[in-house]
C-alpha cells in the first residue's frame, strides 16, 4: 500500500466500521460512507420506557465466532449467557396444546453483549475520528479514471479515492450503484442473486418490568408453526433488572398493520403465558426491508445463496474496488462473525 492512499468504505455496518478502526490501528485514514442516517446496519439496539435494552437486529453469537469475541475483548465489552433455564413451549398444531420441555443449559451457550450489540457499533465509532463517517450519504455511482476512483453520492458530492471497499449488501450493490465502465458480467449477473442475511425478517419486542415468566418457571422460549410468534426468547438485560422478550414474526405478518401484529402477538403470549402477558410496557417491531438492506425481492432459492461467493474475493477497476461485508465470506456468511472475518480479509488485501 502507498503512503496516504485515499480510502473509501460504503456501508457504515459492522464490517465497514470493523475496517475503519483496524486501518485506524495501522495510522491509515478512511472515509465510510453511509446511506441511511445511523451507523450499525443490520444491528439496532433501541431502549425501552425501563431503559431495558432492546435489539431489533443481530443479536446472538457463540464461542464458535472467535474473532467476534476477540474484537468484544479488545473494546472491554461484556458478553453473557442467553437465559435458557426453565420450560420452553413448542407449539406445532392449532388445536393442540403447546408442548412444554425442558433444554438441558448448554455447555456452549448462545452470548449477548451487555448493554446491547449496538454499543459494540458506539464504541467502534468512538475510536474513529468522527470526521470519517458521513452518514445520509448514499453512493449512486463508482466511476474508474486512470489512476483513480471519483465515488459520487445522491447529494452529488464528489469523493475521490485510490480505493473502495463495498461493505453493503450485494443485492444494494447491484441495483442501486452505477458503475463506469460497468463491471464484468460474470460478477453483475451474480449480485442481484445473493441472499441478504435477515432481509426481510421481522424481529419484536415487548418490554414489562418484571419476569413474571421465570417466576413460573418458564426460561420464555418459544418455537410454534401456528402463531405470529415463529421464535422467542427472554430479553432480560445482563444486570438482570430489566425485561422483556425479542423474537420473530411469520413473514407472512409483514401484510398486517403494525396494530394487528401486536394484538396477535400478544393473544397468542397470553394463551401461553397468562394475562401479564397483555400489559406490556412497551412493543416495538422491525421489518428489514428497508432500502438501506433491501432493493426489490431477492431472488432467493437456498439459504446463504451466493455468499462467500468466489467473484468477492477478486479485485476489480485495476485492483481498486474490493467486496467486503458478511455476505462476500463464506465463513460465518451473514453473522456479526462473518463481518468482522471480511474486513480482516480485506483489510490484509488493500495493505499489500
Amino acid at each position: 500500500m502507498k503512503q496516504n492512499e485515499r480510502i473509501i468504505i460504503i456501508g457504515a455496518g459492522l464490517s465497514g466500521l470493523t475496517l475503519a478502526y483496524l486501518l485506524s490501528k495501522k495510522n491509515v485514514f478512511a472515509t465510510v460512507l453511509e446511506a441511511s442516517n445511523r451507523s450499525g446496519g443490520r444491528i439496532q439496539t433501541i431502549k425501552g420506557e425501563n431503559e431495558t435494552p432492546l435489539e431489533l437486529g443481530a443479536t446472538w453469537f457463540s464461542d464458535m465466532h472467535p474473532n467476534l469475541i476477540s474484537l468484544l475483548d479488545e473494546l472491554e465489552l461484556k458478553k453473557f449467557p442467553q437465559y435458557s433455564k426453565g420450560k420452553c413451549l413448542f407449539q406445532t398444531k392449532s388445536f393442540e396444546p403447546a408442548q412444554e420441555f425442558y433444554i438441558p443449559e448448554a455447555e456452549t451457550p448462545s452470548y449477548r453483549i451487555a448493554g446491547g450489540t449496538e454499543r459494540l457499533i458506539n464504541t467502534l465509532n468512538k475510536k474513529i475520528d468522527a470526521e470519517q463517517i458521513k452518514l445520509k450519504t448514499k453512493v449512486v455511482s463508482i466511476e474508474e479514471t486512470e489512476n483513480e476512483i471519483i465515488v459520487q453520492s445522491n447529494k452529488e458530492e464528489k469523493f475521490i479515492a485510490d480505493k473502495v471497499i463495498l461493505c453493503l449488501p450485494a443485492q444494494l450493490v447491484g441495483s442501486q450503484i452505477k458503475f463506469i465502465p460497468e463491471l464484468p458480467n460474470t460478477i453483475a449477473v451474480v449480485l442481484p442473486t445473493v441472499q441478504t442475511w435477515m432481509a426481510g425478517s421481522i424481529k419484536f419486542v415487548l418490554e414489562y418490568s418484571e419476569p413474571f415468566w421465570r417466576e413460573n418457571g418458564y426460561s420464555g422460549m418459544l418455537y410454534s408453526h401456528v402463531g405470529i410468534v415463529s421464535e422467542m426468547y427472554d430479553h432480560t438485560n445482563f444486570e438482570e433488572d430489566k425485561f422483556g422478550f425479542t423474537g420473530f414474526l411469520s413473514g407472512s405478518a409483514s401484510t398486517y398493520t403494525k396494530e394487528l401484529r401486536k394484538e396477535l402477538v400478544l393473544r397468542q403470549l397470553e394463551e401461553l403465558l397468562g394475562k401479564e402477558v397483555s400489559t406490556p410496557l412497551t412493543y416495538h417491531e422491525k421489518i428489514w426491508t428497508d432500502e438501506f438492506i433491501l432493493n426489490g425481492n431477492q431472488i432467493i432459492n437456498i439459504p446463504h445463496q451466493n455468499n462467500g461467493h468466489p467473484l468477492f474475493q477478486k479485485t476489480y477497476m485495476g485492483d481498486k474496488l474490493f467486496f467486503s461485508g458478511t455476505e462476500s465470506i463464506a465463513e460465518f456468511s451473514g453473522y456479526m462473525e462473518g463481518a468482522i472475518l471480511s474486513a480482516k480479509h480485506t483489510l490484509k488485501k488493500i495493505l499489500t
